[in-house]
């Protein structure tokens, strides 16, 4: 289904506890020029995920685990200048990835990459015009909203698909991860198991001032 702007902020200041889901599925217009991609079975085509990953949380990988199932392709682009800063470099986040990833049943089927400047350019650049973007709760849709509609206005191919984690990870942020890590709690059940000891030491070392 696809959304019209003004249908989707009527119904969210109506109720704003309502899910994401309920209101795609009950609006039935278009939003603006930015198409929604509901997948059903399996699509042979290229699919960005960009993101600063700071770190990779189970979110982000629930999202990429499912995605191998709709998509051939995945290109996890991890982002090295946003408007966030970040607490790991670009190298380690691209390396905390490729770990977390590198055992999913559909491995084969993901590349980690890395880009810097406008999202849309390295779209190009790999020949790509569909981008995944990860919504945990209604209050990321405003900001998601106006990001894809600026992507789709520099690139008129550019097309989003939203897609909702697994609920028992929608409370998890990156930057939620970082703060508990940082006061010495265990964050193993919010991360991919296999960067657990890597973040471990990585912000053993930071804290002391060391480099790994």
């Amino acid at each position: 289904n696809l959304l019209n702007e003004r249908g989707f902020r009527r119904a969210w200041y109506k109720n704003k506890k309502t899910s994401i889901k309920s209101i795609f599925k009950n609006l039935g217009q278009e939003l603006l020029t930015i198409r929604i991609i509901i997948c059903g079975g399996e699509m042979k085509t290229l699919l960005i995920y960009p993101g600063t990953f700071d770190p990779v949380t189970r979110g982000h990988l629930d999202l990429i685990r499912r995605s191998c199932e709709k998509f051939s392709r995945i290109i996890v682009a991890v982002a090295e200048h946003t408007h966030k800063k970040a607490y790991f470099s670009l190298e380690e986040r691209v390396e905390m990835m490729k770990k977390a990833t590198r055992n999913l049943s559909q491995a084969d089927r993901v590349e980690v990459d890395f880009f810097s400047g406008l999202l849309v350019e390295y779209m190009r650049s790999r020949q790509a015009n569909i981008a995944l973007r990860g919504l945990r709760a209604i209050s990321d849709f405003e900001y998601e909203f106006q990001l894809a509609q600026m992507n789709r206005k520099l690139y008129p191919e550019f097309d989003i698909v939203f897609m909702m984690p697994d609920e028992k990870y929608t409370y998890i942020s990156s930057s939620l991860v970082k703060e508990v890590a940082s006061l010495g709690g265990d964050v193993s059940e919010f991360v991919p198991e296999e960067i657990v000891d890597y973040l471990k030491e990585k912000l053993s070392a930071k804290k002391t001032g060391g480099k790994l």
